[in-house]
């Protein structure tokens, strides 16, 4: 299918009210996942398509539909019908997180880094994905703050595999941006400023 023919059926599906057909729509997905294990990407498309007219918040559709469009290398479909996803289902962490990523894939890191935002205020511990968005751009001093934000709201929330984690990574991190790290590797040669900076680099 087309992607404008794809576009055009979840702008059409936003308008569609729900329809108390949960079990064809969930048969309807379970064909589309067996198609898509035979490789009958078409034939998934239209099932999926076809359990949204059923149930336009079907959640697993819109999702699985996102995601077969992304293998399928059309990043900027999945970032569409993600973004129609969230408008049925505003609350959708997972397509939150999708769109974000789908974001990232296209160059919009400011637009991804927004949308994990969203999420992030009820789980502070999704922006380990923001780390990672900096991180595979090679933005190794912001990869390194949003670490440490992540080491602050864990051992504010009392999440010790978090601490430990974004310590870690801090450690790890800091050997990449050292020359533009001050807070690691400070300028200044005043002793507070040293051992602030032996600190920064253990990862708090």
């Amino acid at each position: 299918m087309r992607r404008a023919s794809i576009v055009a059926a979840c702008v059409f599906l936003l308008g569609l009210p729900r329809v108390a057909h949960a079990s064809s729509s969930d048969e309807l997905v379970a064909s589309a996942r067996r198609a898509e294990a035979a490789h009958e990407d078409d034939v998934a498309v239209r099932r999926y398509t076809e359990a949204l007219a059923l149930d336009g918040t079907h959640e697993e559709a819109w999702l699985a539909l996102g995601a077969l469009r992304t293998r399928l290398g059309d990043v900027a479909e999945a970032e569409h019908v993600y973004s129609a996803c969230i408008a049925r289902l505003p609350g959708s962490t997972k397509a939150h997180l999708a769109r974000a990523d789908a974001l990232h894939a296209l160059g919009r890191l400011p637009e991804a880094v927004a949308e994990v935002e969203l999420v992030a205020r009820a789980d502070p511990s999704v922006r380990r994905r923001v780390a990672g968005y900096y991180m595979s751009d090679g933005l190794y001093p912001a990869a390194l703050a949003a670490w440490r934000s992540l080491l602050v709201s864990g051992a504010a929330e009392g999440n010790d595999g978090l601490v430990k984690e974004a310590r870690a990574m801090i450690r790890a991190l800091v050997l990449f941006a050292k020359p533009l790290d001050p807070a690691a590797y400070p300028t200044s040669t005043s002793r507070s400023r040293v051992w602030l900076g032996v600190i920064a680099r253990r990862g708090g």
